[in-house]
């Protein structure tokens, strides 16, 4: 129900229709609100550099793929980086250190990913600032900070704004609730590079802009006794489900069609917690889920047990002229 209901909101998010025009009077107040907050913010600045992966779409746009990515990158030119993130989905908002066998339930979805994807410093907190004290007091060689997220989030101090443009786009253009955006278009234009994930759309900015490039990787079994490349799968001609508990699974469901898998299909619901198990009667050889999903199923002893179960790896190839943006702008203000 809840992947429907998300469904036909992202729909109605896409067009200026009765839904959006009902809804304008209540968008110009949380303009207002979100503006006076900003306003009102007093930034508390890190002694490292900090570095925002945001968006302005509310919901996913692939922005810790993204992280992923820029983590992996920036280690490769001599940086140590450490990773935050509010942790959307925890139980508790007190900050807190994570590692890769985090329970998901404490660490977030996203977050738990991000550490076994990256094996990099995690902090998680829905203070932003907190979270990324407590992480340079445990790891004092970090000298770079990345925020999954928090574009919004204005009482920390940020040197370097990304923003993410998802698959959506911007959708009709409009806030909350009469359209799918936090802030208003206008917002790209002061953002310091932005981020193109699955998206071409025009964007009417000067800001610089790159390209994120994600492909399907191998299809790992929860239980790590088998590991298949889609082509194998594709060739099998046994039954296949895709499932996805993110925020736009067509595209996981079309980058498998693209590889001559077919099969049905199974919307769940972004940040779908598994408290119930969706696979319990399903008759498929094979059940392919995403990364995301794949952190939560690992921890449900049912679930990870199933072999029939796997985990296709998804990997983000970001443009190298966004780290040099990056680094150039860090340097500058070092000096």
């Amino acid at each position: 129900m809840r992947a429907k209901i998300e469904s036909w909101l992202h729909n109605q998010w896409t067009k200026r229709g009765l839904l959006a025009l009902t809804m304008a009077p209540l968008s110009l107040l949380f303009m207002g609100v979100a503006a006076s907050r900003r306003k009102n913010s007093n930034p508390a600045k890190l002694p490292v550099p900090v570095v925002v992966v945001g968006n302005i779409y509310v919901g996913g746009t692939g922005k810790t793929p993204v992280t992923v990515a820029l983590v992996k990158e920036l280690r490769q030119r001599g940086y140590n980086p450490g990773i935050i993130s509010r942790g959307f989905g925890r139980k508790d908002d007190a900050p807190q250190m994570i590692t890769p066998d985090t329970s998901a339930d404490i660490a977030g979805d996203e977050p738990l990913l991000i550490a076994q994807k990256t094996r990099a410093p995690v902090a998680v907190g829905r203070d932003r600032v907190a979270a990324a004290k407590l992480l340079l007091k445990k790891n004092p060689s970090c000298n770079i900070l990345i925020s999954d997220d928090g574009l919004q989030h204005y009482a920390l101090h940020r040197d370097v704004e990304l923003a993410v443009v998802g698959a959506h786009g911007i959708g009709n253009g409009w806030v909350l609730p009469a359209g799918p955006l936090r802030e208003p278009p206008s917002r790209l234009d002061e953002v310091d590079a932005i981020v193109l994930n699955a998206n071409e759309d025009v964007l009417t900015t000067r800001t610089p802009r790159f390209a994120a490039t994600g492909v399907l990787g191998t299809a790992k079994s929860l239980d790590g006794n088998y590991e298949y490349t889609l082509e194998e799968i594709a060739l099998s001609g046994k039954p296949v489900l895709a499932a996805a508990g993110i925020a736009a699974p067509g595209r996981f469901f079309a980058k498998l069609r693209a590889h001559d898998i077919e099969g049905e299909t199974m919307e769940l619901g972004d940040h779908f917690d598994f408290s119930t198990n969706p696979f319990k009667d399903r008759k498929e050889d094979f059940m392919l889920i995403t990364g995301k999903d794949g952190v939560k199923c690992r921890q449900i002893p049912e679930i990870a047990n199933d072999s029939r179960i796997c985990v296709v790896d998804y990997l983000v190839d970001i443009d190298p002229y966004l780290v040099d943006l990056i680094i150039e702008k860090i340097s500058k203000k070092e000096n």
